[in-house]
């Protein structure tokens, strides 16, 4: 029986569960939650009441949240890359990246879109300037994190480049890196041009109208 996997294309969070998928080639059937789809919602639902996307069906079990999704794959469906170390303090600061991707990368990109949502011109301002303090800071750190790195913890592509990669992507539609972090924006380049995070991409470029803050026309 193959993996479901219930997200949304548009989704960063799904997209990180889709780079892990499609890094290792894994078989998956995936079920796009939209209002049109009113069966994958009803499906989605009854497996997991708190209505937070993605959601990672094997058999029986149900399981929620990105990263650990991505660690269950290592588990129960090892691919060829290894997405977390076996040696448990490079684990640990792989873990510690993909937190900081998840937290203080796309949580402020949320709050910003949270805002933009409301349809309130003075609340959108209020959450992208917000969202634009938070995300300099981010990204002033990732500048200096990644002197003489090629991915987020080194050398291999890891949880952490899964968390970066739409987390990066929707940031700087959000709060543009400045060329003065040439790192970073060579890093995300780099993601961008990665296949599996290159093929997310493309499958949800069809939705890009859905970003509140205008989608620019490039990536």
């Amino acid at each position: 029986m193959p993996l479901i996997l219930y997200g949304h294309p548009f989704s960063s969070y799904t997209q990180k569960v889709l780079v892990a998928l499609y890094e290792n080639a894994i078989p998956f059937d995936f079920r796009c939650l939209a209002p049109d789809m009113q069966q994958h919602l009803q499906q989605w639902l009854e497996r997991w009441p708190l209505r937070k996307f993605p959601l990672l069906v094997d058999g029986e079990r149900n399981v929620a949240e990105t990263s650990i999704i991505i660690e269950y794959l290592q588990l129960a469906h090892p691919g060829t890359l290894r997405l977390l170390p076996d040696d448990a303090m490079q684990a640990l600061e792989v873990r510690f990246l993909d937190r900081y991707f998840d937290l203080h990368v796309m949580t402020p990109v949320q709050h910003a879109v949270g805002a933009a949502l409301s349809g309130d011109a003075a609340k959108t301002e209020e959450g992208r300037a917000f969202a634009g303090d938070k995300l300099d800071l981010a990204y002033a750190w990732l500048e200096t994190h990644l002197v003489g790195k090629t991915w987020a913890a080194g050398d291999r592509f890891t949880l952490a480049d899964c968390a970066a990669a739409p987390s990066l992507f929707y940031a700087d539609w959000t709060q543009p890196i400045p060329a003065t972090l040439p790192l970073l924006r060579a890093y995300r380049a780099r993601l961008l041009a990665r296949p599996s995070f290159a093929r997310a991409v493309e499958e949800a470029r069809p939705y890009r109208h859905l970003f509140p803050l205008g989608a620019p026309q490039r990536d």
